[in-house]
């Protein structure tokens, strides 16, 4: 072979890639999961971002300084994780995290010493451990109301109220909160509105839209969806408040890596058919558990029966893939847990295979057993996230972990 042909380089690579023309039309969300703007790369037309593992970046001209200086101010993969989640929740700018909680807990930094915040009291057991035993101690009040009820969410607000903390559904007890007619009276108030999306994801809901000011993902959940990363989202609905929280995430340091960066964009890539997917088998497992006379309880938004349903169905457009219910006591909630064959028994939720969680000892341990039965989290209650099995299959084992058909 010639020394001209070795040192030819191959059609369209290098630095003369050809961006693909946007669509003319605008596209409809699952197109745009793959088509975000980000999944090709500018420099050589690779088809993933790729990981620029790189803790600083060269000064090439210290008069005109790079994009990026240093990996913790930002990242190119860290960028196109945090562009992909802004552009699907529909906010102005987007984040990435080292965690939910570090998401949640960068973003409760807004606030100062004397500030108070009205929250949803079934609350994720981490938010409320982090209200309770470390905000608190900042001089950071709380209130805790059951917002499937506006007039209390009202009738909680002081002085020195600054913001309001909604998740819905929430986490175990899948209660709906009314978004819009939340963020409609805080505004009047000059209020923050803030909401966990996890379960839902943009996918099914889209808060922005309904007038939330910041929304929050545990992105280790449905987003990631593969029980392989750790990370924390959060998207502001305007450029102002977006500056006010990229200088908090720069200030604290708690920024995503960008291994999981990468990790988390794979996963997103296929939120819609692993949603739709699970969706329609957890509707169906909801239907079984309600049939069943031994069981006390079942929690999911799509059935009948659910008390917020109408409020849900008007705000998303998917009741989503978790479902709560009760067996009645703590014994035999952990007589369950130890005798199903296929879903994990573990903390956490979201992933391609199932997952079945104990509330009352993992995701809302931090909560005393009062707290906790007033908010309807009992010793009998089992969360089930329902993964990409044969639904029947998930269902023939619960079956006989419940000890048969009743």
């Amino acid at each position: 072979m010639s020394g001209e042909n070795q040192n030819r380089q191959p059609e369209g690579s290098g630095r003369n890639v050809r961006r693909k023309s946007p669509p003319a039309e605008p596209l409809r969300f699952e197109t745009r999961l793959l088509h975000f703007g980000g999944e090709i790369d500018e420099a050589t037309g690779a088809s993933s971002v790729p990981i620029y593992q790189a803790s600083t970046f060269h000064h090439e001209d210290v008069f005109n300084p790079p994009a990026h200086d240093y990996s913790r101010s930002g990242n190119p993969t860290r960028q196109a994780l945090e562009d992909y989640i802004a552009k699907l929740e529909g906010g102005a700018r987007g984040f990435a995290y080292a965690s939910g909680m570090a998401a949640i807990a960068s973003t409760f930094m807004l606030l100062s010493s004397g500030d108070h915040i009205i929250v949803t009291e079934d609350v994720y057991g981490g938010t409320y451990r982090l209200l309770t035993s470390i905000l608190n101690r900042m001089g950071i009040e709380c209130t805790f109301v059951d917002m499937t009820d506006p007039e209390q969410v009202k009738a909680a607000l002081k002085p020195n109220t600054k913001a309001v903390y909604m998740e819905t559904p929430s986490n175990p007890t899948l209660k709906i909160t009314d978004i819009g007619a939340v963020t409609g009276w805080a505004r009047e108030h000059g209020l923050l509105t803030l909401l966990d999306n996890t379960f839902m994801t943009p996918y099914y809901q889209r808060p922005i839209e309904q007038g939330v000011d910041i929304v929050l993902h545990s992105a280790t959940k449905f987003l990631g969806g593969h029980s392989d990363v750790l990370a924390g989202l959060a998207v502001a609905r305007t450029e102002e408040l977006g500056a006010k929280l990229k200088q908090l995430q720069n200030g604290l340091g708690t920024v995503l890596g960008v291994q999981d960066s990468w990790l988390l964009m794979r996963g997103m890539k296929t939120l819609g058919a692993r949603m739709s997917h699970s969706e329609q088998s957890a509707a169906k497992l909801a239907a079984w558990l309600t049939g069943r006379s031994d069981i006390e309880a079942v929690y999911y938004p799509g059935l009948l029966h659910h008390p917020g349903r109408e409020i849900h169905e008007r705000q998303c457009r998917g009741y989503g893939a978790v479902v709560s219910f009760d067996v009645g006591s703590g014994e035999r909630a952990k007589e369950v847990l130890n005798s199903v064959r296929l879903p994990l028994v573990a903390v956490s939720l979201g992933a391609v295979e199932s997952i079945l969680s104990y509330p009352a000892m993992m995701s809302h341990a931090a909560m005393g057993e009062k707290v906790r039965h007033e908010r309807g989290i009992t010793d009998g209650l089992l969360r089930f996230s329902v993964g990409l099995e044969d639904i029947d299959d998930l269902i023939a084992d619960l079956d006989q972990a419940l000890g048969g058909k009743k």
